[in-house]
């Protein structure tokens, strides 16, 4: 419905240009959002590289994009954003292969769905949508940070799709320890949790621990796309077998947005100078230009400490002291 009303009630459409010689990695990027984001990078000149868990999604994807823009440089990666270590092997030769990054999506990940455990151990909800993004987006630093002192370039940014269900958060997450993470809350709290925690780790991780502090010239953002008629809204049949679930699915399908109108938010965030001009860091938007009004916890610098903490430390805990680039400038 709101995908056929679009032109009446939003969202503002966005379409980029001009974006020759500047590079995207996409999680996600062969599906759903994720793919609309890819392909109007990839119409607009940008080099795209996607990554997601199956390679007949990234071929599809890549056919996709090359039938209309014959030329587009397009690429995909298979990576489990469940799997720490995987996320180590494929983002550090991500890293290592390209000569800069402009802009980095966060878009994968797993909706409202039955609590389960990731390669990790993790609750996969918070591995894959938190942690998985956040640990690739560590490994990729050293080349952000590389491309925002590059003369003459644009600043990079970090675009993570968050959404406003990060208001079904429980009011009592604290993220202090894994024995919270791993406990099954309910489909819609575990989820809702991880957009809180996305939300959190643009403001007061990435903006405030990292940016701010080292004087980089880089913006980390997040943004809402919607409910949007994506695969993803099968999930709810899993998260709430029976009638309930497919009720849901029906409801997210039948009023939610087009998948192309989802994208809009986030490539605004990526690519309009208004980012930049009224500097915009850390900040959260649920449209086009609309800036978001987050919730309490969304607003609160000790839950934004406490998760990057936890963060940090779950990575190194799995994966060894050594597992993580500097954030800071040496």
């Amino acid at each position: 419905m709101q995908s056929v009303l679009g032109s009446v009630i939003g969202p503002k459409e966005v379409h980029p240009t001009g974006l020759d010689g500047k590079v995207a990695v996409v999680t996600g990027g062969a599906l759903g959002i994720g793919f609309e984001v890819s392909r109007a990078l990839a119409h607009a000149g940008c080099k795209v590289v996607m990554v997601n868990r199956k390679e007949e999604q990234g071929n599809e994807a890549i056919a996709k994009i090359k039938e209309e823009t014959p030329n587009a440089d397009v690429s995909w990666k298979e990576c489990d954003l469940g799997s720490l270590a995987t996320i180590r092997n494929v983002f550090t030769e991500i890293r290592e292969e390209l000569d800069r990054l402009d802009f980095f999506v966060g878009s994968a990940g797993i909706n409202t769905n039955k609590f389960d455990l990731d390669a990790d151990g993790i609750d996969r909800h918070f591995g894959v949508n938190v942690l998985g993004h956040f640990y690739a987006v560590n490994q990729l630093w050293p080349l952000i940070r590389k491309t925002s002192k590059m003369p003459g370039v644009s600043p990079p940014r970090i675009v993570f799709e968050a959404s406003e269900m990060h208001r079904t958060a429980p009011s009592d997450v604290k993220f202090t320890s894994l024995e919270e993470i791993n406990t099954d809350i309910g489909p819609t709290h575990l989820y809702g949790r991880t957009k809180l925690a996305l939300i959190l780790l643009a403001k007061f991780g990435l903006a405030e621990k990292v940016i701010k502090k080292n004087n980089d010239h880089i913006y980390a953002l997040s943004v809402h796309p919607g409910a949007v008629n994506t695969a993803m809204q099968q999930q709810w049949k899993d998260a709430y077998p029976g009638i309930t679930g497919t009720l849901l699915t029906w409801a997210m399908l039948a009023f939610g947005r087009s998948v192309e109108q989802g994208s809009y938010s986030a490539l605004w965030a990526l690519t309009s100078p208004d980012v930049e001009k009224n500097n915009y860091n850390g900040w959260y938007f649920n449209d086009p230009a609309t800036p978001g009004k987050e919730s309490a916890q969304a607003s609160d610098p000790q839950l934004g400490n406490a998760l990057w903490t936890l963060c940090e430390n779950t990575v190194k805990k799995i994966l060894g002291d050594d597992a993580l680039q500097n954030w800071d400038i040496e």
